[in-house]
Order: C-alpha cells, then sequence, then structure tokens
C-alpha cells in the first residue's frame, strides 16, 4: 500500500505527480525544483537553487516525520555540469558525514529553467 506525502512547506507539483508517496518504509521525494512555497519565486544561482530544492526536500521529509539524516540516496539534476561545485559546497552541508548514495548528471532542460533539481529516496 501506498501512501502519499505532501507538505504545504514546499512547492506543489507542477504536473500529475505527488511530492513523495512512502511505500514499503521508503519515501520516494519527487524531484525538488528551487522554489520557495511560500513566494513561489526561484532562487537565482546554482547554490541558492541548491539550498533551497534541499529545504523543499527537508520540509517534506518533516511531513513524513523523517529528516535529511534518513535519505538513502539523492539524484541532482544539473543545468549544466560547470555547476557541480557549486551544488556540492551546498549539499555538503546538509548531511552529517554519512552521505547517502548519490548521481549527479547534466541534463539539457530542466523545468521551469531552474539551474539545479534535486530528488531522493529514504528509508525510515
Amino acid at each position: 500500500m501506498k501512501k502519499v506525502i505532501n507538505s504545504s512547506n514546499a512547492p506543489g507539483a507542477i504536473g500529475p505527480y505527488s511530492q513523495a508517496i512512502e511505500a514499503g518504509g521508503m519515501v520516494f521525494v519527487s524531484g525538488q525544483l528551487p522554489i520557495d512555497a511560500a513566494t513561489g519565486t526561484m532562487a537565482e544561482g546554482a547554490e541558492a537553487q541548491a539550498r533551497q530544492s534541499l529545504e523543499n526536500i527537508k520540509q517534506i521529509l518533516a511531513e513524513a516525520g523523517l529528516s535529511m539524516g534518513h535519505i538513502v540516496k539523492t539524484t541532482v539534476f544539473l543545468a549544466d555540469m560547470s555547476l557541480f561545485a557549486d551544488m556540492n559546497k551546498v549539499y555538503a552541508t546538509y548531511f552529517g558525514g554519512d552521505y547517502p548514495a548519490r548521481s549527479a548528471v547534466a541534463v539539457k532542460e530542466l523545468p521551469k529553467g531552474a539551474l539545479v533539481e534535486i530528488e531522493c529516496i529514504a528509508v525510515r
């Protein structure tokens, strides 16, 4: 059985998908764009965008009763690999040394012209 996770402290889905789904003790968080849920605006620059995407993930996980420490896998999508170092600098601050497995890929384009989008899988 699956459970939909939805936080008003993270931006709503911009398509036919859920912010997150919990199934079998795992929480699958959809890709989070760097949009501030309160203002609807997108942060500027790769560092600020990585921070906002991770903050959105943090809020969704909190809604599920989890923290960033429960994340076992992330996927980072970048508009260009030249943004990797800026994203990585911020990303490292969100985990206490036991980093989750991660993939980071450059894509042709992200929704709404974003530079960064991050998704994850967390385990209870």
